[in-house]
């Protein structure tokens, strides 16, 4: 029934198709979490530094960042189907690549290809949702899906940690390719081509440019967006720096940070589900500036005990962040989307483009910093927190007084019962 999902404008959410929205959007962090407890391991057999370690992860940002501008467009132009499934193909190409490398720069390259082909499901899953539902729907599965995708960088360290354990680093690589595999067998039975002939734009180099220079230029996207994309360069670089912190200077095992890694998903999971509900009272804008209040609150207690960090100050510290980001996330998502209909793959991969690159420069940043791993990550996260408070503070007074809760999320509360 591939295309006739898309057969009309109006849908119903359904599980199955907020399954594969979430499991797009999420393959690129379950691919790069999944093999954080397998540094060590990874770093003796093939003699890599952790700066090479690091840089396995900030190719991968940066890749993925680069091509979600060429994603957008093509999506926009010649419909989602065949960069949706091309794109997982690429990644299953470079799970292999990166499965069987020898060598350093063998194992980038499989990064790097991977990078490729999740950029384009992570774009088009948020397009895809913006073709598929409009004002509530929207927001409902926006929320859904950015809980889904915040469950699988808190469970995959679990997962690659028990993966490492029973076969090597490697298994891991394979396990997501064959997620990749069955993402592509669903979205071919449930969903197809969302985007039809009739609304696609002209694809030209000059027309491309002025869409993203209309997108930057346009506060209700490029505030929003900033800020969104502000927090989740605090939230990669505590991915980063996480390993050297729990392990390096706490003594966690790779199975200990797996469970560490999982224990957030339960905060990250109440916040999503809590944010359309508090929305639907007081307002996406008012509940998304509260969650950068909280997220900027964590930041500073981090800075608080990065001096002399235990598992319990640490844990309660990044706690209080994670609970903020998981407000924030999905409703400034919904914001920065909402007016763009037409061009939601361009505006989609703009936002994907400002997210990868504040991942790639905070993990960066928190790997080379001159400083203990956890004291690193707390300047970080304080940073990324101040910056984000800032652009959304001017979203929040553009915010149209007259409608509240917006469109975006009004009723959303309904997604607590999906």
């Amino acid at each position: 029934m591939g295309d006739g999902l898309a057969a009309s404008a109006a849908r119903e959410v359904t599980g199955d198709v907020v399954i594969l929205l979430a499991g797009l959007a999420a393959i690129g962090t379950l691919a790069t979490n999944i093999i954080l407890p397998a540094f060590p391991r990874m770093g003796t057999e093939l003699e890599l530094t952790g700066a090479q370690l690091g840089l396995l992860l900030s190719s991968f940002f940066l890749t993925f960042a680069l091509g979600q501008l060429v994603v957008g467009p093509l999506s926009d132009r010649f419909g989602r189907r065949s960069l949706v499934l091309g794109g997982l193909v690429t990644f299953v190409a470079g799970s292999l690549v990166a499965a069987l490398a020898g060598s350093f720069w063998l194992l980038v390259l499989g990064r790097v290809i991977q990078a490729i082909g999740a950029c384009a499901a992570s774009v088009l899953a948020r397009a895809i949702a913006r073709d598929l539902f409009q004002g509530e729907a929207l927001g409902r599965v926006l929320s859904l899906t950015m809980i889904a995708g915040a469950v699988a960088p808190g469970f995959s360290p679990l997962l690659g940690s028990v993966l490492v354990e029973l076969s090597g680093w490697r298994m891991s690589f394979l396990f997501v390719a064959f997620c990749a595999a069955a993402l592509a067998i669903l979205y071919l039975r449930r969903v197809g081509e969302t985007h039809p002939v009739g609304a696609r734009s002209e694809l030209a180099l000059r027309s491309v440019a002025a869409t993203y220079r209309s997108l930057v230029a346009d506060r209700r996207f490029i505030r929003p967006a900033l800020a969104v994309s502000m927090v989740l360069g605090g939230l990669f670089s505590f991915f980063a720096a996480a390993p050297g912190v729990l392990m390096g200077q706490l003594g966690l095992t790779p199975l200990q940070l797996g469970l560490s890694f999982a224990a957030t998903v339960l905060i990250v999971f109440a916040a999503g589900l809590l944010a359309p509900r508090l929305a639907r009272r007081h307002g996406s804008h008012e509940v998304g500036l509260l969650g950068l209040i909280i997220f900027a609150g964590g930041s500073l207690a981090m800075i608080a005990v990065a001096w002399q960090p235990t598992y319990l100050t640490f844990t309660a510290a990044i706690s209080v962040v994670l609970f903020g980001m998981g407000l924030i996330n999905p409703l400034g998502t919904a914001i920065t989307l909402q007016p763009f209909g037409r061009q939601a793959g361009s505006a989609s991969a703009l936002l994907g483009f400002l997210q990868m690159s504040s991942a790639a420069i905070g993990s960066t940043l928190a790997s080379v910093l001159p400083f203990p791993a956890a004291t690193s990550l707390a300047i970080v996260m304080t940073v990324a927190a101040v910056l984000a408070l800032l652009a959304f503070a001017l979203a929040f007074r553009d915010r149209p007084e007259c409608v509240r809760p917006t469109p975006a999320v009004s009723n959303a509360e309904v997604a607590t019962d999906a």
